[in-house]
């Protein structure tokens, strides 16, 4: 068979069922109980937005081991490699795209339709608008792939006479290109007029690619700068916040009954608001009415686990304490290996991408190293190290959740999703799924050197005309360098605290 490599084939198969039958089990778990035995599509279309997002993240890892298979080859051409890596990666993309921008917005429409409508109208209705947005996004790309769909590489004009085939060797510093003698090569000795640029259409399936790459960019770099802090912070402060005792049964009943008026509260709150909205008076004081009786109410979910957690009740009143305890011992845990690995993270983003030259390679050494002990050692690190990014900016886009100005985070919840915020949550890992992978491509360049990844992302992307001075200057680094840092200095200020109901909603009379 050559240099095909038989068990990374069978190992990427087992990995891709995995991932479909762990996604299955999120799904079950996570689903709101009045969404059971319904929503077969939205179902269908959240597994498989799970499972893209998942194994996108696996690639790289994956791309980095198929290309052992030329360890032994002269250049990379003069082997075949085990899998096609740069049609996949295009391919997962471009149904990364499709999963985004369409299948899912079509899947929210047809489940937030009116019930009452037969089947056929609602998905009339979720076409009409998912039609609508592909005419818009068509003409845009169209338009942007036509005008400015170019990358533009910088190469120097060489040229240099010729010599006479020399009868014997003799490698001396005297001699042109070796040492540091008097004669050096052309490259060396070229003057800086005979720099040029070199231009060509990409391809249009790596140009979506990259537009979406760009998209996701601006969502990872504040979620991902929030989340690489809040993951293992809010872990760490949730132990510190734990509670300490059980409490009396008095105890409980006053903070129930106290639970109980801010929930009857709540409830004429949004009663009213429901009034305001039929009245059609939605103006800028109901929506943040409405933002502020969603933040109130979650708020006060929390406050009703807390409680549960510090009165157990029933025949295993002991063993559901027990639990607690370890639970939040595995938060300091979890919390202390998490803040070792955003601190890693967080170094490596400043002394090799933001340093020029780069100051060391620092993880990508490690990686390497660990690739001596054992073969894949250095590859799980990697894939673990790309896992992490994507489970920062998840855990960013919950915390930043009601907070944000012009969209609301659904945050998702064991037993009590439904699948409009499943599907909004899925929307937003896969589109910053694709800019968590160009991220560790870039900032893993030399461990995952002569990659499919690097050729589309190191080179293509980062010459791409009127996108190229987003990554020249950096800028989507130091941006998620800075809300780190903030995030860092929020939490060591407030994390602490524990939140409480603010009561700013105000109702119009």
């Amino acid at each position: 068979m050559g240099d095909f490599n038989l068990a990374l084939v069978i190992v990427a198969i087992v990995v891709c069922v995995l991932v479909f039958i762990f996604n299955v089990y999120l799904l079950v778990n996570y689903q709101h109980p009045d969404d059971a035995n319904q929503a077969y599509f939205p179902k269908f279309v959240v597994v498989l937005g799970l499972s893209v997002a998942a194994i996108s993240i696996l690639m790289l890892p994956a791309d980095v081991a198929n290309r052992q298979a030329c360890r032994h080859a002269i250049y990379n051409g003069a082997c075949n490699l085990t899998l096609p890596m740069k049609e996949l990666w295009l391919a997962i993309y471009i149904l990364d795209a499709i999963l985004v921008f369409f299948v899912i917005p079509f899947a929210m429409f047809f489940y937030e339709g009116d019930e009452d409508k037969p089947v056929g109208k609602r998905i009339k209705s979720a076409l009409l608008w998912v039609i609508a947005t592909a005419v818009v996004c068509g003409l845009v790309l169209g338009i942007l792939y036509g005008i400015i769909g170019k990358v533009d590489f910088t190469v120097r004009h060489l040229s240099s006479t010729t010599m006479s085939f020399p009868s014997t060797w003799d490698f001396t510093s005297s001699q042109q290109c070796v040492g540091s003698g008097t004669h050096q090569c052309s490259a060396y000795s070229a003057n800086a007029s005979s720099e040029k640029t070199w231009t060509q259409r990409t391809t249009f399936p790596e140009y979506i690619v990259a537009l979406a790459t760009i998209v996701g960019s601006v969502l990872f770099t504040i979620f991902g700068g929030v989340g690489i802090a809040c993951l293992p912070l809010g872990l760490l402060f949730s132990f510190v916040r734990r509670p300490k005792a059980v409490i009396t049964r008095s105890q409980y009943i006053k903070e129930a009954t106290e639970m109980g008026k801010k929930a009857k509260d709540l409830k004429k709150a949004a009663d009213a608001l429901q009034q305001e909205e039929r009245s059609g008076s939605k103006g800028r004081k109901w929506r943040k009415n409405v933002k502020a009786v969603e933040k109130e109410l979650l708020l006060l979910e929390e406050d009703v686990v807390a409680l549960e957690e510090m009165y157990p009740q029933g025949e295993q009143a002991e063993t559901a304490w027990a639990m607690t305890v370890l639970g939040y011992l595995a938060k300091l845990i979890l919390g202390s290996l998490g803040l070792i690995v955003s601190v890693a993270w967080i170094l490596h983003i400043v002394i090799y991408l933001l340093v020029d030259p780069p100051f060391s390679p620092f993880l990508n050494e490690v990686f390497i190293k660990l690739d001596d002990v054992w073969g894949l050692l250095g590859t799980a690190a990697f894939a673990f190290f790309c896992f992490y990014l994507l489970l920062a900016v998840i855990a960013g886009a919950m915390m930043l959740g009601l907070s944000l100005v012009f969209i609301t985070i659904h945050p998702m919840k064991w037993g009590a999703t439904l699948m409009n915020s499943f599907l909004f949550n899925v929307g937003l890992i896969l589109l910053c799924s694709i800019s968590v992978i160009q991220f560790c491509a870039t900032a893993f360049a030399y461990y995952a050197q002569a990659t499919a990844a690097q050729e589309i992302f190191g080179h293509t992307l980062q010459s791409l005309r009127g996108i190229k001075y987003l990554y020249k200057y950096n800028v989507f680094q130091i941006g998620f360098i800075i809300l780190a840092g903030l995030t860092f200095v929020y939490y060591a200020a407030f994390g602490w605290r524990r939140k409480k109901p603010t009561g700013r909603f105000q109702l119009s009379t």
